[in-house]
């Protein structure tokens, strides 16, 4: 599966990562690879919590699929 993600540079040095396909979804690094590393921690976490909230659907089975 790929997500776009925008990377940009902070006034502090960091950099910004942001999934736009995902609201608030951020994260940041000192480097664009820490970065990328640290948002896609986020994005796994970002979907598991939304797989959480909706929990299991009445009469159907949850499963996840890898594209």
């Amino acid at each position: 599966m790929e997500i776009p993600v925008i990377l940009e540079a902070g006034e502090d040095g960091w950099v910004i990562a942001e999934c736009p396909a995902l609201p608030g979804c951020l994260s940041q690094g000192r480097t664009e690879e820490e970065a990328l590393t640290n948002i896609k921690d986020a994005i796994r976490s970002w979907l598991r919590v939304e797989t959480d909230k909706r929990g299991q659907p009445s009469g159907g089975k949850l499963v996840e699929v890898a594209l």
